[in-house]
């Protein structure tokens, strides 16, 4: 099992479990796909473009359960990204985390399963 993760605010989280759909962040949509992180990437996604947020959660989601629409692209450095392109169904989420900030404003994800 392949764990790939989420970062966004418990609001977005809360909405999308109403909606029974997540379909993205403001970014997310503007991109044309759901922006995920492997365990290996997510603290670098945590710095980069959550410093300073508050109220996070991270959502962790099987990667092989999301089929075709799960694919593996070029993006920071070079680096293989998990993009889908559909929405994210709140069932597929398998752990839901809060997220605390350090000192620096940094969330915190902590040790992550692969």
């Amino acid at each position: 099992m392949t764990l790939i993760y989420k970062i966004l605010s418990r609001a977005e989280w809360r909405a999308a479990q109403a909606a029974g759909r997540f379909d993205g962040s403001a970014v997310d949509v503007a991109d044309g796909f759901i922006h995920l992180s492997g365990a290996d990437q997510a603290q670098e996604t945590a710095a980069k473009w959550f410093a300073g947020q508050a109220d996070l959660v991270l959502l962790g989601v099987e990667a092989d359960a999301l089929g075709e629409a799960l694919k593996w692209e070029a993006s920071r450095g070079g680096a293989l990204f998990p993009h889908l392109y559909r929405p994210l169904l709140p069932s597929e989420v398998l752990t839901c985390r809060d997220l605390e900030l350090d000192a620096d404003g940094v969330p915190q994800l902590g040790v992550l399963s692969a």
